[in-house]
C-alpha cells in the first residue's frame, strides 16, 4: 500500500449539493471511492479541517471549508524515466517531465509524481506546480518556491500572460502539402463521457491555440502550437480539429481500452517553451527544455 506523506486538499462547495456530512460529499465527488475507504481513513485520522481537527462519518458539511485527506493506493508504477531542473531561483523553479509522469498526486499515483520527486530532491516540502501539463505530455512545468509569492503566479496562467509553446508530431496519411500551413482555433470545450476527457460543443469560444507545421517526412509532420487558454487536452482536440490527431493519443479521436502504459509509444507532444515577465522582479523569464520532438 502506498500513501501520501502529504495531504491532497478540496474546498467544499459554496453551495451544498444536497448532503448532510463531508462523507456524502466525498462519496458523491469520488466515485470511484467506496464509502467503506473513506469511514475507514476518517476512522485513522487521515481527513481533517484545515486546523487539523479530525472529520469523522458524523462531521457536518461546511460550506466553502477546506478538507484534507492522504491518498492510498495498492500498488504505485514507478515511472523509469528521470525529470530534470530546468532553472531554481529563491521565488520559481522551472523543471522538465517526462513522458508518463503526473504533475501531481491523482489516479494511481501517490508519490510517484514530478511535484513530489522535486520536494524530496530540493527539500523544500512547499514546493508546489502552479499550473499543470497532462500526465502523458512531456516538457516545462513552473513551480513556486515560496508560498508567500505563489498567487502571483498562478495568476499569470490564469490571465493567460505566459506564451507557451509546444512542439507536436502527428501522422499525415496523404500528400497534401503542409509544411508552413497555420491555423488559428478558438471554439469551446467542455467535459465528456467518461468525465477525464473533453468533447467541441457549441458555444461561445473558451480554448484558443494558434498552430503551424514546421516541417513534413514521410508520413509524419512537426508542428508547432501556440496555446493563448489552457483547458484540458486543448491541444489535443485543436489538432484533431484540423485532421492532424497526435501520434499514440490514447484518447482522441477513440478512446482505447485501458491497459498499463507503453513507453516505447510516448504521447508526441512536448510544452517545450515557456515566456513571462516575472510578477515579482518584472523581469523576462524565458526557459526552454532543451529538448526537441524528432520525425524519424
Amino acid at each position: 500500500m502506498a500513501i501520501a506523506i502529504t495531504p491532497s486538499k478540496l474546498s467544499l462547495p459554496q453551495h451544498n449539493p444536497g448532503v448532510t456530512t463531508v462523507l456524502e460529499f466525498l462519496i458523491i465527488k469520488f466515485p470511484a471511492i467506496s464509502a467503506e475507504v473513506w469511514q475507514q481513513r476518517m476512522a485513522d485520522g487521515k481527513v481533517h479541517w484545515h486546523d487539523g481537527r479530525l472529520i469523522n462519518v458524523q462531521t457536518p458539511f461546511k460550506a466553502q471549508q477546506r478538507v484534507y485527506y492522504y491518498r492510498e493506493v495498492k500498488s504505485e508504477p514507478v515511472i523509469p524515466f528521470a525529470e530534470k531542473i530546468i532553472f531554481q531561483d529563491e521565488l520559481i523553479l522551472v523543471a522538465y517531465k517526462p513522458h508518463f509522469l503526473p504533475v501531481m498526486p491523482g489516479g494511481g499515483y501517490v508519490e510517484e509524481c514530478l511535484q513530489n520527486r522535486l520536494r524530496t530532491k530540493t527539500g523544500n516540502q512547499h514546493l508546489q506546480a502552479v499550473h499543470r501539463i497532462d500526465k502523458a505530455t512531456a516538457g516545462l512545468v513552473l513551480f513556486s518556491v515560496d508560498p508567500n509569492t505563489r498567487a502571483k503566479y498562478h495568476r499569470l496562467f490564469e490571465t493567460h500572460q505566459i506564451d507557451k509553446t509546444y512542439q507536436a508530431i502527428a501522422s499525415t496519411s496523404d500528400k497534401m502539402p503542409l509544411t508552413n500551413q497555420q491555423w488559428e482555433i478558438k471554439n469551446r470545450l467542455e467535459k465528456s463521457e467518461p468525465r477525464f476527457l473533453m468533447h467541441t460543443v457549441e458555444g461561445q469560444a473558451n480554448t484558443h491555440s494558434h498552430i503551424r507545421c514546421v516541417k513534413r517526412s514521410a508520413d509524419k509532420a512537426l508542428f508547432e502550437l501556440k496555446p493563448v487558454t489552457g483547458k484540458t487536452h486543448q491541444l489535443r482536440l485543436h489538432m484533431q480539429s484540423i485532421g492532424w490527431p497526435l501520434l499514440h493519443d490514447n484518447y482522441y479521436p477513440v478512446l482505447q481500452a485501458s491497459k498499463p502504459d507503453d513507453y516505447s509509444k510516448p504521447l508526441q507532444l512536448l510544452a517545450q517553451q515557456q515566456e513571462f515577465t516575472d510578477p515579482i522582479t518584472n523581469q523576462k523569464r524565458y526557459f526552454s527544455s532543451n529538448t526537441e520532438l524528432k520525425l524519424d
